[in-house]
Formats: C-alpha cells, structure tokens, sequence
C-alpha cells in the first residue's frame, strides 16, 4: 500500500503539472471506489453522472490541492459527496440516514465480528450489502473501509466527530458480518471493480479534462 501511495503521490503532482497521462493514472486508481461510494447516495442509476460530475470538479480544482495521495482521496471524497448531495436536493430525495451514533462513542467493540466483517470487505463482500445498512453506518463503512480513509480525514468528509465516525462503522461492520454469515453469496464483490476498468457512461476524458482547464483559466 504504501509503495501504491507513493506512486499514486508522484502521479498526482504529474497530473498537477499539467500531464494529462498522469491524470487517467490518477483517475483510474482513485475513481471505482469513489463510484462505489457515490453509488451509497444516489444509488446504481445516477452513480455514473454524479462521479462524472465531481471528476470534472477535482480536474478544474486540482492545481489548487496541496497534498499527498492519501488526503487526495479524502479531498474528491468530499467533492463527490457535495455532488450526490446537489444531486439529491434536486431530485426532492433525501438519503435515509440513520439514528445518531454519538452516543456510542469511545465504547471498545464487544466482539471481533466487525474485523471479520471488514475482511470479508476487502476480498468477497458487497456493495449491495452496504446498500441494506442505514445511510450514516453505510457511507461510514465505505469511507473508511473502500474509500481507505482514516477516521479523521471520513470525519471531515461527513462533517462529524472522528468517534462518531468509528461508532457508525463499527455498526456497520458488525451489521455486515450477520449480513454476510446469512447469505456470503449475496451480490456483487468489491473486486468486480477493478482499478485498471476503464468507466462506463459519461466518463472523465483527457479532452473533457483539457477544457475543463482551459475555461476555468478563460473564468479567472
């Protein structure tokens, strides 16, 4: 992982530089698990648009971020969350968030089944499972554990304390794994994403990403 951050970093700097190469680098390591997140909010049909629509934001945006490959992650997580939530505001939907977590916070796990859990994430589980967890336990669970975020970047992210953030997946994880322990098989796993897959729908270009820069260079 950390030889992945480093050149995730350099080609991020590359793509900052004007290299368009870079970017797609960038793009393809960074954008199947941000969908995978967006997909959380505004579910399968609008996933495409609304990435497509934070991408062309964090290419316009990107000579301004200052910083590594892992708060480039945490940065377009943002970005994308702020499009799905334009997006639901505008379709009159609201995202079924669940009850508060807070006031779980700092209690140790009571078993290990949340591990286990996050496990069977990384290798086998579903994206669909994490559809059936309440809004806030799913968008943590995807932020720390598909997205790869630390609590404290997905608590920035979500606009919540960094505990509220772990309580909220903890639960989650904890859900998932009676979820798994009932149907393993369910759905479609994490590595039906891979990183090299080159998008469907209205993808980011090389094109697009030129005249994303050339208008805002026009704007300023």
């Amino acid at each position: 992982m950390l030889g992945d951050d480093a050149e995730l970093t350099a080609a991020l700097h590359a793509a900052q530089d004007g290299d368009e190469h870079a970017f797609r680098t960038v793009y393809r390591a960074v954008h199947p698990r941000l969908l995978g997140y967006v997909r959380t909010l505004v579910g399968d049909h609008d996933a495409e648009d609304v990435a497509s629509e934070a991408w062309l934001q964090i290419a316009r945006d990107l000579e301004r971020f200052d910083g590594d490959a892992d708060r480039f992650r945490g940065w377009a997580a943002r970005i994308a969350r702020n499009r799905a939530l334009d997006h639901i505001r505008m379709r009159g939907r609201r995202p079924a968030v669940g009850g508060d977590e807070t006031e779980l916070t700092g209690r140790p796990a009571e078993s290990d089944t949340a591990g286990e859990a996050m496990e069977a994430l990384a290798t086998d589980s579903t994206l669909s499972l994490i559809a059936r967890l309440p809004q806030d336990q799913a968008e943590a669970v995807v932020l720390r554990v598909v997205v790869g975020l630390d609590a404290k970047s997905a608590a920035e992210t979500l606009g919540k304390r960094p505990g509220a953030v772990r309580t909220a997946a903890h639960r989650g994880l904890k859900r998932l794994a009676e979820l798994l322990a009932c149907d393993p098989e369910s759905g479609r796993g994490l590595d039906a994403l891979p990183p090299q897959r080159e998008p469907r729908g209205p993808a980011v270009t090389s094109a697009s990403v030129t005249h994303t820069r050339a208008r805002t260079q026009k704007d300023m």
